[in-house]
């Protein structure tokens, strides 16, 4: 049993793998939240901190005896990450042992400026223990979620669903020109949440680099998915040029309405969204690593195609 910080704690990932913590009932977790704690009956071991994310100090006396600090912080608006920065002062002041930064989705952060803040981490983080190890650190990479792919129908408690380039549930796809053999991983958040919990129990030295990979597979082998599953998509390709310079025009544009983002900024965002996933896509940023794959070789992960055949199967 370890003591376990969770800042962004009532975000929708973090949700997750609290569900998952929780139901090991081998915990203590402190869950770091703007928000007021929900209504109803505490949950047993769970306690709920209205953090003061600007004071190191207060921070500091919050991480007294935590093992693992977690953190699900969001800063797009701010791309010096000085909330995850003050997190991690604190976390070293404080004896913290392993941190894990918001990562959460990419190997890279190319045609993403919205994860500008996980790229500034991840150099500060390495600056940190250029001498010598200050802190335990691991980057959790899973890919791209594949209960986005089930959209609209729901595969798990929390996610929300974005539209994404590729709709299984419309037949339809927006792809840059020759990026067909992009490569993707996908991992069901199922998978993730259950090889996040291992993690923190694991009794090894964690990797810099966590990839946790699901299923890995090539745009153009994933559209071929879609239409066995589906029938034929409809696929519009636009340059990367074009991308780029935000002058795409295509029959559709994917809603990017994810909960980080304020609705006023949605229809903005989403087309600055497609265009960076699309190209990340292509790029191959959503392509992760296997390390603990390889370090829970027992773990048995989630076969994309039945997944997904689960929710398609006899449907309009």
């Amino acid at each position: 049993m370890v003591k376990i910080a969770i800042a962004g704690g009532s975000g929708n990932v973090a949700s997750e793998i609290i569900d998952v913590l929780v139901a090991t009932k081998k915990h203590e977790i402190l869950i770091f939240s703007r928000k007021d704690a929900p209504a109803g009956k505490p949950v047993e071991g769970v306690t709920w901190i209205k953090p003061d994310y600007d004071s190191v100090e207060q921070l500091t006396q919050t991480l007294q005896g935590v093992h693992t600090l977690l953190s699900f912080v969001t800063e797009q608006e701010g791309a010096e990450s000085p909330i995850q920065k003050r997190l991690i002062t604190a976390a070293v002041q404080a004896g913290v042992k392993r941190f894990a930064p918001s990562e959460w989705a990419t190997s890279t952060t190319q045609h993403l400026p919205w994860y500008a803040y996980k790229a500034e981490i991840r150099r500060y983080l390495t600056e940190l223990n250029k001498d010598k190890k200050v802190l335990e650190y691991t980057l959790f990479q899973p890919g791209l979620f594949a209960n986005y792919f089930t959209r609209p129908y729901k595969s798990s408690t929390y996610i929300h669903q974005i539209e994404t380039p590729i709709d299984f549930e419309k037949r339809r796809a927006i792809l840059v020109e020759d990026g067909d053999e992009g490569v993707i991983t996908l991992t069901t958040v199922q998978d993730f949440a259950a090889v996040v919990a291992r993690a923190i129990e694991y009794e090894g030295e964690w990797p810099v680099v966590s990839g946790i990979r699901g299923t890995t597979l090539s745009v153009r082998e994933l559209i071929a998915l879609g239409e066995k599953l589906r029938g034929p998509f409809k696929i519009e390709r636009v340059k990367a040029s074009d991308f780029e310079a935000g002058t795409w025009e295509t029959s559709w544009i994917p809603r990017v309405d994810h909960p980080s983002i304020p609705p006023e900024q949605v229809d903005v965002f989403s087309k600055l969204g497609v265009a960076g996933i699309t190209l990340a896509i292509s790029a191959g940023a959503f392509a992760v690593s296997d390390e603990w794959n390889r370090l829970l070789p027992d773990y048995e992960f989630t076969a994309l195609e039945p997944f997904l055949r689960g929710f398609w199967e006899g449907k309009p």
